[in-house]
């Protein structure tokens, strides 16, 4: 009988973040900030945001409600800040100057915004403390687990099959899927930041 369950707690956890993390979704956003690129260069910032967002969600299933608590931050309040970050990347996308802010900066796509906030971002590490809080045996901590291993193998799959994508369609199709990835990600952000306010006046901040 606990198999089973443990069974319907992978599909759970693996559903929800896959749900949360959109990898599919990831695509445009991951082509956008990789235009330009080598391949060889595009194919090490899709492992290399997957082993930071890895990293992010793992560190906050373990001591995440510790962090938060010594650092007297809500989760809401994580929420918002993730969120005005992203809105940061997204306008950037819309205005074309993240090729200019990247090279200013010498930031590695990988690590900010792919890594995180994009992909280990305040809904997936809320998510994912919420399940590990539930955990009470062994395989339910095995399901957990495996669930957010697969989720990245997904977000993985997904970026690294797309660079095709980026050598059919040229630069014209870049600046189309650019601004259609600030597009999205504007939305995702004022949602998160939006989501946060409600939880504020809520009380729950």
């Amino acid at each position: 009988m606990s198999s089973v369950l443990d069974t319907v707690l992978l599909v759970e956890v693996f559903v929800t973040l896959f749900v949360i993390m959109d990898p599919v979704g990831t695509v445009p956003i991951f082509l956008s900030l990789t235009s330009g690129r080598s391949a060889a260069t595009a194919r090490r910032a899709a492992w290399q945001a997957v082993a930071v967002s890895f990293f992010v969600i793992t560190v906050f299933a373990f001591f995440g409600q510790q962090i938060l608590e010594y650092l007297h931050i809500s989760l809401p309040a994580l929420q918002c800040a993730g969120g005005l970050l992203l809105l940061l990347v997204a306008l950037e996308l819309l205005t074309g100057n993240e090729k200019e802010l990247t090279a200013q900066s010498g930031t590695n796509v990988a690590l900010v915004p792919l890594g995180t906030p994009l992909l280990a971002g305040p809904g997936a590490i809320v998510a994912t403390m919420l399940f590990t809080r539930e955990v009470d045996n062994g395989p339910e901590f095995a399901a957990v687990g495996l669930g957010v291993v697969l989720v990245h193998a997904s977000l993985w799959a997904a970026m690294r099959f797309s660079l095709p994508i980026l050598r059919l369609i040229r630069e014209s199709g870049v600046l189309l899927v650019t601004r259609i990835a600030g597009l999205l990600l504007s939305a995702i952000a004022v949602q998160l930041v939006a989501d946060a306010v409600r939880a504020f006046i809520a009380g729950e901040g």
